[in-house]
């Protein structure tokens, strides 16, 4: 996640926004209305839209839901690493405060964002904390064993045509090759890394006691 956008992730959820009715239950846990609020416009701006420039409700109504989908999946992962006693170091959790602090520039603007959302140096390292810890839960499911050479021949020959387009190839010239094979490879363990990701938010999801008041 971008440095940047992952700020604006931290921002929106400070506790001083769960005050409010609920837009969401996540075993318990409420997200907020204003935490929702805060989050979707982040959300938008992260993806370089404006809430202004949104003028089909539909559309609206499926960003904002995937706004809320997104905090949910966060509260989900953030509820696993403390099953799993999973800790963050202080050490760790400086260092990701000070690259924040050098991609804004300097340290005025990013001690106003973190003052205008209400956080002081500890409660921003405690959240700075919950969503390291929720990151390693999401990591953890992309340790995919190493495939098969049997296995990544199979996905090269079934991918050939787009293989020899990101090889700058005409699919008519493109041969099984060591280039070709390793971007195979490449390409089969992110697919993989990326299956087992959705996966583990599905069961997360499947297991867990979600409610939608949005």
């Amino acid at each position: 996640m971008k440095l940047l956008t992952l700020l604006l992730c931290l921002l929106a959820l400070h506790v001083q926004a769960q005050d409010g009715p609920a837009a969401a239950q996540v075993n318990g846990v409420a997200i907020s209305q204003l935490r929702l609020e805060r989050y979707f416009a982040d959300y938008l701006q992260a993806q370089g839209r404006a809430l202004t420039s949104i003028r089909n409700p539909s559309v609206y109504k499926r960003l904002r839901e995937q706004a809320l989908s997104d905090l949910i999946d966060k509260e989900l992962l953030w509820q696993e690493a403390q099953r799993q006693g999973i800790s963050v170091g202080d050490d760790q959790v400086q260092a990701q405060i000070e690259q924040l602090r050098q991609a804004l520039g300097n340290a005025k603007p990013f001690e106003q964002r973190l003052a205008d959302a209400g956080f002081d140096r500890d409660s921003f390292a405690d959240y700075i904390r919950h969503e390291l810890a929720a990151q390693q839960v999401f990591m953890q499911a992309s340790q995919v064993p190493e495939p098969a050479v049997a296995e990544v021949r199979a996905f090269y020959l079934a991918n050939a045509d787009a293989l020899a387009q990101v090889q700058n190839q005409s699919a008519a010239g493109s041969v099984e090759n060591e280039q070709g094979m390793e971007l195979a490879k490449r390409l089969l363990v992110d697919q993989q890394q990326s299956q087992a990701r959705l996966a583990l938010l599905q069961r997360l999801r499947d297991a867990g006691q979600v409610q939608r008041l949005d």
